[in-house]
This record gives structure tokens, C-alpha cells and sequence, in this order.
């Protein structure tokens, strides 16, 4: 009875004043099944990309023109040539020019997901930082990728991300070198 008096109030007050309030323990924007693949799938998850990016150009053409003009006069009288003059003018021209680029980039870089796009696209961006030789190098990277390109491994190829932007920069000696001088960049720009 004692018990009664000191737990039935407790219960009353339970029953009809509170309202008790439960959550689930699912997530729905975060529930991923024990089986499945461990690939990025919301904003926040990373994803590791394999950049392997080769392109080349090669243009080249060929001119050539030949023009040649010709004036010749003759004076002459009945016992014969009395003068006689010519000119002659004659002109050649060839010229050809040949441009050709190849660049190779292979990295691999890890980057986050920054958003999911209403389609279920990947919105995926980061950068990687290297020190190579004491020259800073940096990679940064920034696409569009679809669920299904990602490998059971979490990785994709950089060929098969959409909207793709990919820069390689480094800087130091190496890169200051490869720059030409402000002279000449000044002296290009008036053809000389």
C-alpha cells in the first residue's frame, strides 16, 4: 500500500498530464544497409579520383607564292637595234610553321562530396598540396560524378566525371624558369 501511494500519483500524472515523445532511431539521410558498398553518397563522404589525363595537338601549314613580272622594250631602226631595255621582276615566297603540345598528368586525389544534385549526382571538389624539390605543387580538382561510376572501392576515373576542372600549378625555379621575361612578352606584343 505504502508503494501504491508513492507510485500511483507518479503514474497518474504520467497518464494523463505528460505526453511522452519518441524518435526513431532511422535516419533516412543517413541509413545505409550493413551490406552495402562503402561509396560516397551524400555531402560530407570523400571519394578518392584517379586523374589520368592525356591530350595533344599538333597543327602545322605550309604557304608558298611565286609571282613573276616581266618588262622588256626595243627600239629599232631599219639598219638595226638601236636600244634595247628590259626589267624583270621576280618574286618567291615560302614559309610553313609547325606547333605541337602533349601534356600527361596521373594523380590520385581524394575529395569530398559537396553536394547531391537533384538528379543524384555527385557535386565533388578538393585539392592536394605537395612540396616536391622545396617548389610548392598543387592539384586541384572540382566535377560532377553519377553513383554508378563510383567502383566498389570508392574510386572513380577523372574520365568519367561531368563539367570536369582540372589544374596542376607549381611554383619555384622550375616554374619561373619555364615563363619568359617580361621583356619579351613586351616585345611579342609589338611583333618584334
Amino acid at each position: 500500500m505504502k508503494i501504491w501511494m508513492k507510485v500511483g500519483p507518479l503514474c497518474a500524472s504520467l497518464a494523463f498530464g505528460g505526453t511522452a515523445f519518441a524518435e526513431s532511431l532511422y535516419q533516412e539521410q543517413s541509413y545505409r544497409p550493413l551490406i552495402a558498398d562503402n561509396k560516397a553518397f551524400r555531402a560530407g563522404d570523400v571519394l578518392t579520383v584517379q586523374v589520368f589525363e592525356n591530350s595533344s595537338a599538333s597543327t602545322s601549314a605550309d604557304t608558298g607564292t611565286h609571282r613573276s613580272n616581266g618588262l622588256s622594250t626595243q627600239l629599232s631602226h631599219r639598219s638595226g637595234t638601236v636600244a634595247q631595255t628590259g626589267l624583270g621582276v621576280r618574286g618567291e615566297f615560302d614559309g610553313g610553321g609547325k606547333t605541337q603540345r602533349s601534356n600527361r598528368l596521373l594523380a590520385t586525389i581524394t575529395v569530398s562530396v559537396k553536394e547531391v544534385l537533384p538528379n543524384g549526382d555527385l557535386k565533388v571538389a578538393g585539392e592536394q598540396a605537395l612540396v616536391v624539390n622545396e617548389e610548392p605543387q598543387k592539384v586541384s580538382l572540382e566535377g560532377r560524378v553519377r553513383p554508378f561510376d563510383i567502383s566498389d572501392g570508392n574510386v572513380v576515373l577523372s574520365t568519367r566525371l561531368a563539367d570536369a576542372k582540372i589544374s596542376y600549378v607549381g611554383e619555384g625555379d622550375l616554374a619561373e624558369r619555364n615563363r619568359r621575361p617580361w621583356w619579351r612578352q613586351f616585345l611579342d606584343a609589338f611583333g618584334l
